[in-house]
């Protein structure tokens, strides 16, 4: 059996990838990418806490089906907008959407 350290140690070095890449990049779809491993690792603490201080119960993996589903209808929305971007100023970088200030 492993460790709920072990699973919480995986989830901070997925949090601090995704602010890392979040922070660096200036592709949208890296940006967006960088979002999902931070809520990933959001996802991989709830369960992980559930186990540790409910071992019986569902709670925490409740609440991680919930937030996955929200992050699949926030990536979904989130492309929809890069996929307009892209084709208003043919370029997916971030400097493109300055351009859009009224």
């Amino acid at each position: 059996m492993v460790p709920v350290q072990c699973y919480m140690v995986l989830s901070a070095f997925l949090f601090f990838i995704g602010v890392y890449g979040f922070l660096t990049r200036r592709n949208l779809i890296a940006m967006l990418i960088s979002v999902e491993l931070v809520l990933n690792a959001v996802d991989i603490n709830f369960a992980a806490a559930n186990r540790m201080l409910f071992p019986g119960q569902l709670e925490g993996m409740f609440m991680t089906l919930f937030s996955i589903g929200v992050s699949a209808a926030e990536s979904a929305v989130a492309i929809a907008i890069i996929i307009n971007v892209y084709r208003h100023f043919n370029s997916d970088r971030v400097s493109s959407i300055e351009n859009m200030k009224m």
